[in-house]
């Protein structure tokens, strides 16, 4: 959202000359991946003054910055050094650009471009390392992100970042205290990828993987998504492979993301086997019957050659019985082959009527998996010593926009944390 008013953004505007700012217009347009083409010959500075939203670096690939180094009457190569100054050296805001020309800075600035980086408005860190930040919007909406470090035989940290995708979420999970917050809107390309960014920072570490997992339902704004998936794979060189999308199930969306032809994994939240008890787990599911789910899934694979990932959280008493588990089998290989399941036993959220199941329990529950032949993994419980669940440290902290001069940094570096995913 613009902090300045319309009157005041198009005075600055009207000071850039008239043709320059009808191409920074057009390359603003491109840079959105718009739909439809944007004629430079119809487009004035008025317009450029009306936009809802300013316009971004973060998200932009290079030779997009190089386009737009170029149409500020400056050589392309400055358009490598922003590429530089944005994914490389992380810096936030355009008057630190020193590699950069004074007067570029200040043309960008007067035209409405900025980096596109938000302030950190919490950060908490768990016993083992796992980090979850809070960071505030420019409209004063917090989101989560989550960093998890994980370190081999070896030595080697592997640095996966859980972001979000939407600002809380429509789709109200019974177990989830995301849903729980109620939903504001979808993220932007840049508020999905500066979530990989503030983690690289915090680790002073590169990000290796990325979940999409966090606050949000990723196929209900696939667009941004697909966006931010791009700008990691290509700008911050995050490998396809490393970057997994989360979603419950969206009716025609599976489909969506199939034809893309993307590396990554598509991981769908099941949590249970049959209809019935879906719907009382995932109320979203009354509009999505399971058969469907499964046949997008199965075509998904059939279309991609990527195998679909199940998510299956583990209630105590509710879906963690061994017959849970053989009647899961018997759906998955009913729809063909190429999957994989992994079990999440259900992290403990405030006011929630679920609870976790015992060890024994998951032991038993992957045991019929593994005896039904399916591939089956049990996810490590991250940040257990934690404030919250997924969600539940934003809810702590917000269900309306922040007043606007909450804008100090808070840390504690010694309070718990919960996984978003």
């Amino acid at each position: 959202m613009m902090t300045a008013s319309s009157t005041s953004l198009m005075q600055r505007v009207c000071a850039v000359p008239l043709a320059r700012a009808a191409r920074t217009r057009a390359m603003a347009a491109a840079s959105m991946n718009l739909s439809t083409t944007t004629s430079t010959t119809t487009t004035t500075a008025p317009s450029l003054a009306k936009r809802a939203d300013p316009q971004v670096l973060l998200g932009l690939s290079e030779p997009e910055l190089q386009q737009l180094a170029i149409d500020f009457s400056q050589q392309g190569y400055r358009g490598k050094q922003l590429h530089h100054l944005i994914y490389k050296r992380k810096i936030k805001d355009i008057q630190d650009f020193n590699q950069v020309p004074l007067a570029f800075r200040n043309e960008l600035e007067e035209a409405g471009w900025k980096v596109g980086r938000s302030p950190i408005y919490q950060s908490v860190t768990a016993a083992d390392g796992t980090v979850k930040l809070l960071i505030k919007l420019e409209d004063n909406r917090l989101i989560e992100t989550v960093g998890i470090p994980v370190k081999d035989e070896k030595g080697v940290m592997r640095l996966t970042a859980c972001v979000s995708s939407q600002v809380g979420c429509p789709l109200r999970c019974s177990f989830c205290a995301t849903g729980k917050g109620g939903f504001s809107r979808n993220l932007k390309r840049h508020e999905i990828v500066e979530q990989v960014l503030a983690i690289e920072e915090i680790f002073n570490h590169r990000v290796t993987n990325v979940v999409f997992m966090g606050m949000g339902e990723p196929m209900m704004n696939l667009k941004a998504v697909l966006e931010a998936h791009q700008c990691l794979n290509k700008d911050i060189q995050i490998g396809q492979r490393m970057i997994t999308i989360s979603t419950v199930g969206v009716p025609n969306t599976i489909k969506k993301l199939a034809s893309h032809k993307l590396q990554s994994t598509l991981a769908v939240s099941l949590h249970a086997p049959n209809q019935k008890l879906r719907e009382t787990i995932v109320p979203s599911a009354k509009a999505y019957p399971l058969s469907a789910l499964m046949r997008d899934c199965r075509d998904y694979f059939t279309e991609t050659g990527r195998r679909v990932s199940f998510e299956y959280a583990l209630l105590a008493g509710v879906n963690d019985a061994v017959d849970h588990a053989v009647e899961l089998a018997e759906v998955l290989h009913e729809w063909g082959r190429g999957s994989h399941v992994n079990l999440i036993p259900f992290n403990p959220i405030e006011g929630s009527e679920y609870k976790r199941p015992s060890k024994k329990a998951v032991q038993a529950f992957a045991a019929a998996l593994e005896n039904n032949k399916v591939t089956v993994s049990t996810r490590q419980t991250r940040g257990l010593d934690a404030d919250a669940a997924c969600g539940q440290l934003r809810n702590k902290f917000q269900k309306s926009p922040l007043p606007v001069d909450s804008d100090n940094l808070q840390t504690d570096e010694d309070a718990p944390v919960a996984v978003v995913c």
